[in-house]
């Protein structure tokens, strides 16, 4: 077995399925993925936003996780620096704030160039050149995408620049060809010089001569290790994302609050209860990536460009986060500092070794699809596959969001408020994973909510 990869992309997944099958590690395979999935998931990841990437090296069974998610930069956004856009979902509607006062310095691209740099074994260009080949090439849009498309179209054409990368006056349809020819320059330039060209250089004054981004900002910024935030659970070990980030403290209080109790749906909706009694604002679209490599290497991804602002650096095809549009609901920031993600990129261990690489898109609602499918695969045994698809339950302000008509029922007469879903939805997360049995034998599994997929690689 060389390994398997999920993600929230077919095409996502099979770029780093095609690096394991020629000899690449987890981290590998994490990277081209990620760089795949900035072309083929545009309007929910990119260079020109931020992330997590907890690592597991099977020599000496360490886990470090490195940060390189946005931080704020000198000149901070106030509301009369924003620009409020709607976006419908159907049956409610949303507004988020862009503009240039939005944007955070990024770190995407550097903290996929500095895990490379630490635990990569082959060649970066070479990692690079199948998200450069898909920008020029262009992605056909599958339904996800083209749904994604659809209810993000206020904010992708925001700007001229947005409106241009996207195809001026119409949104783009399922089953179109979506090119970015610019995006593949730019991203050849990072291919040959390294993710430092963002923050130094020709890229990087470009990028501050459109935004509020200073020379010393980009210059300033730096990935971070930090310690992985541990929890027991039911015998194994949870690791995942630590503080200033919120997204794993999320996680252990939910596993913490079901401790070995059985999962019922009362007591995973008392779980969520203890979530979101911790949950902060939270912060745009995101995706994720699980990785394991044949020789015991893990690799859990998760980034984020915030919800999409249509801020495109002229030239470049360089789509830019607008997370500090949501910061203004918080309260002031401190320049340099990172800003808060619910991002819990996340491990199950069993004895030290991996059993679970799991992660989620989702926004507040992450923290609880990781959850239950780390429930579903520690606690009730099933499959990784069956794990993702199972039906989810989601609470937030009193009220219990349910996929499953049975558990609606017995939250519902349990005297729950309860909000029925017809079918499973993209609101219930993205969750990537990949699982190890006790046989050494790997499965996968993207979630159908989200269009993801997986790639078991053999020998």
């Amino acid at each position: 077995m060389r390994g398997a990869l999920a993600a929230g992309h077919p095409l996502t997944a099979g770029a780093g399925a095609d690096v394991l099958r020629a000899g690449g590690n987890a981290v590998d395979a994490c990277v081209a993925a990620a760089a795949v999935s900035w072309v083929c998931e545009s309007p929910l990841t990119g260079p020109g936003g931020g992330g997590f990437l907890l690592v597991h090296t099977a020599p000496d069974s360490r886990t470090r996780l490195l940060d390189f998610f946005v931080s704020v930069p000198e000149r901070t956004a106030s509301p009369g620096d924003l620009v409020g856009v709607v976006v419908d979902y159907g049956d409610s509607q949303q507004t988020f704030y862009t503009g240039p006062m939005s944007v955070a310095v990024p770190g995407a691209a550097l903290g996929v160039w500095e895990a490379h740099r630490r635990w990569g074994t082959m060649r970066w260009a070479e990692l690079l050149a199948p998200a450069v080949s898909l920008a020029r090439g262009g992605v056909v849009l599958n339904e996800i995408q083209a749904f994604l498309h659809r209810i993000l179209d206020p904010l992708l054409r925001y700007s001229p620049e947005g409106d241009a990368l996207y195809g001026p006056g119409r949104m783009l349809l399922e089953g179109e060809r979506f090119a970015m020819p610019e995006l593949a320059d730019t991203l050849e330039q990072i291919a040959a010089e390294g993710a430092g060209c963002l923050y130094r250089g020709e890229l990087a004054e470009r990028i501050a001569a459109h935004v509020p981004l200073t020379l010393d900002d980009l210059a300033r910024y730096e990935v971070v290790e930090r310690e992985p935030l541990a929890v027991p659970y039911r015998g194994d070990e949870i690791r995942t994302n630590p503080p200033p980030a919120s997204g794993g403290r999320l996680l252990a209080a939910g596993l913490e609050a079901l401790g070995d109790a059985e999962p019922t749906p009362p007591a995973v909706i008392r779980a969520m209860e203890a979530q979101d009694a911790l949950r902060t604002q939270a912060l745009g679209g995101t995706t994720h990536i699980s990785a394991v490599d044949g020789n015991g290497g893990a690799a859990s991804l998760s980034c984020s460009m915030g919800s999409s602002g249509g801020i495109v650096v002229p030239g470049t095809g360089l789509q830019l986060n607008n997370m500090l549009g949501e910061t203004h609901l918080v309260g002031a920031l401190r320049p340099g500092e990172r800003l808060m993600s619910m991002m819990a990129p996340s491990l199950l261990l069993r004895d030290g070794t991996p059993r679970l690489v799991v992660g989620s898109a989702g926004s507040s609602r992450l923290a609880g699809a990781i959850l239950q499918v780390v429930v579903n695969v520690g606690a009730r045994g099933l499959g990784v596959a069956e794990a993702v698809e199972a039906p989810r339950l989601h609470f937030e302000n009193g009220v219990a969001h349910c996929e499953d008509p049975a558990a609606a029922d017995e939250l519902e007469a349990a005297g729950r408020p309860v909000v029925r879903w017809r079918a499973r939805n993209l609101f219930f997360g993205g969750v990537s994973a990949v699982e190890i049995r006790d046989d050494g034998s790997v499965a996968g599994a993207g979630d159908p909510r989200r269009g993801g997929a997986a790639v078991v690689v053999e020998e």
